[in-house]
């Protein structure tokens, strides 16, 4: 929609609003102004930008005219401000570039065993296996006497019977959060957290819905040391932020012995 129907310009400028000297033109507006909006939503949108155009300039010279003593001040901190910016931008620019961000197993175990005291758990990890099934499941006592086999030929027979049950997992090589335990066996939520969380503990139980198998392999506690295949994200992560800080470094560094190299820096 045209601008010029929307509000009437004054004559002798050809804008739209005036502050002291500083006006506001219509083609100030023409690329903020949404283009699917009604003739009055047009006026609306246009009066309430204009108003809140004009709210800021008359504030700021009010500023102006009242801190005039912390002016200086104030330049000099958006001075700074717009240095740290470029800066930043110019770090920024040289990470994306030049990081190395091929991480190696060498590297995650090597960084692992350097500072195993930084990865304590602040919640219980556990290994576990579970089978699920339906009350409806033909020879019920079949899938449980192969579950609490625990050997790859009774397991391969589990997963080709996969199909009938509700849901089950018989990976225990893998460390998951107490808390999943708790998402895939609700009734374990009734029973304490200390008889709960040990070794080689099994358990079977029964509701309304199935039956339910579980065997805990293995327990990690709050507080003990996460193992390596747990914290192995979380290790990729640090070992880029070491590797960004050590690249931005190395260029402050050079940065500044080609500067007096070349007598661009020099002290007195």
């Amino acid at each position: 929609m045209v601008l010029t129907s929307c509000l009437k310009k004054e004559e002798s400028t050809g804008a739209l609003a005036r502050v002291g000297d500083q006006y506001l033109y219509e083609e100030d507006l023409k690329e903020i102004l949404p283009a699917d909006l009604s003739k009055e939503d047009s006026i609306l949108f246009v009066k309430d930008f204009i108003n809140k155009w004009a709210q800021h300039k008359l504030l700021l010279e009010k500023a102006l005219l009242n801190l005039k003593e912390d002016q200086q001040e104030i330049d000099a901190l958006v001075a700074q401000y717009h240095e740290d910016l470029l800066i930043n931008k110019y770090k920024e620019a040289v990470v994306e570039q030049d990081l190395d961000t091929v991480i190696t197993e060498d590297d995650i175990e090597k960084f692992y065993g350097q500072n195993k005291d930084i990865f304590k758990l602040n919640e219980e990890l556990v290994k576990f296996r579970y089978l699920y099934f339906g009350k409806d499941i033909l020879n019920p006592k079949e899938f449980i006497k192969l579950f609490r086999s625990d050997n790859y030929e009774s397991d391969t027979l589990l997963m080709k019977n996969g199909l009938q049950f509700k849901s089950f997992n018989l990976n225990d090589s893998i460390w998951v959060r107490y808390e999943e335990l708790l998402a895939k066996a609700p009734f374990f939520r009734g029973i304490d957290k200390d008889r709960l969380l040990k070794k080689n503990n099994s358990f079977q139980n029964e509701d309304s819905t199935g039956i339910y198998l579980v065997d805990i392999k293995d327990v990690l506690l709050r507080n003990e040391t996460a193992p390596e295949s747990y914290a192995k994200e979380t290790i990729k992560q640090m070992i880029l932020h070491k590797r960004k800080l050590e690249l931005i470094k190395k260029v402050e560094k050079t940065i500044t012995e080609d500067a007096i190299e070349n007598r661009e820096f020099q002290t007195y």
